[in-house]
């Protein structure tokens, strides 16, 4: 399939559970692209190198502003003197989210999920890690806009709106092939975190809802995602990720018969995870809290200082 579209997936090791991320890199049409860059470590530099030194790169597009897409985007602009795509809302968390004055909101924020203080703290200092892997900040140029056409490799790629995992992700899809680059919307394996942190869209679950919706339409053959294996027919693999949510949904519902804390919910959902995982296992409990709270399925109100859920 690369071949036949020509695009050379590059493969970046991450020290996660979640070992990798595939990158990508095509001619475009004055130079070459590269889709997603890797974190900002030695890791990512020696593999970008004969790369970048072999061919004019002249566009990076980031898919979206995680530190395993986003990470050594400013300096591969440095090194290449590309111009940088992205959209508008993922810049703006990009650039602010492992701030200081966003860490600090965060632990905050943390305290009201019920989590024990040490582990708030645990959480942020965590997230606060990352500064290192994401900096420095690359200079974006260009913002990407629903229905854009990006040239890439041999065929042109319309940029699909997906939000969902992040306020701003992208998708690519080319209609002549029926290929869709799925990024971290459609992945294999495993459904994509879909997190709500207390800022940015108040129903992350929704919008991914919408999102995997919007794609089905496209009735794409062929996946391309980030993380995992290329595979066929996206529909089902759509239909499968709604199904578990639902399900999820469902438990969570029944674990707030009794009024309960973010944390509580989570510990109920999730076990045997590191602080990294933490986070994300945090943020993913209260997007499904947050949906059934919009759907009115359930109440939610602060005592103490901490937010509680009850299902109505």
């Amino acid at each position: 399939m690369f071949t036949e579209i020509g695009v050379t997936q590059v493969t970046i090791p991450l020290p996660f559970r979640l070992n990798h991320v595939h990158c990508f890199f095509a001619e475009g049409e004055n130079g070459w692209t590269i889709i997603d860059a890797g974190l900002n470590n030695q890791t990512t530099e020696d593999i970008w190198k004969p790369f970048i030194q072999k061919h004019e790169v002249k566009n990076i597009i980031l898919t979206h502003y995680h530190p395993d897409h986003f990470g050594y985007a400013g300096t591969l602009q440095k090194l290449t003197g590309a111009e940088v795509w992205m959209t508008k809302v993922d810049e703006e968390a990009g650039k602010s989210i492992w701030e200081p004055s966003s860490l600090e909101n965060q632990r905050k924020n943390y305290q009201t999920c019920g989590l024990p203080e040490e582990i708030a703290n645990e959480l942020t200092s965590d997230e606060g890690s990352f500064q290192a892997r994401v900096k420095p900040y690359p200079t974006v140029k260009h913002h990407l806009e629903e229905g854009m056409n990006v040239h890439f490799g041999k065929y042109e790629y319309e940029v699909i709106f997906t939000p969902g995992h992040s306020d701003g992700l992208i998708s690519l899809f080319n209609k002549e092939k029926s290929v869709l680059f799925s990024t971290d919307h459609i992945l294999p394996k495993i459904s994509p975190n879909v997190s709500y942190w207390f800022r940015g869209i108040s129903n992350p679950l929704q919008a991914f809802f919408t999102s995997l919706e919007k794609v089905k339409r496209l009735d794409a053959e062929y996946v391309i995602p980030s993380h995992g294996k290329p595979f066929q027919h996206a529909n089902k693999r759509i239909d499968e990720l709604l199904g578990h949510h639902q399900e999820r949904l469902h438990k969570v519902y029944e674990f707030m018969k009794q009024p309960s804390t973010i944390y509580e919910v989570c510990n109920q959902l999730f076990q045997g995870l590191n602080t990294h995982e933490t986070r994300f296992a945090i943020g993913e409990t209260l997007a499904h809290l947050q949906y059934l709270h919009q759907d009115q399925q359930c109440k939610k109100y602060m005592e103490n200082g901490t937010w509680y859920f009850e299902a109505i």
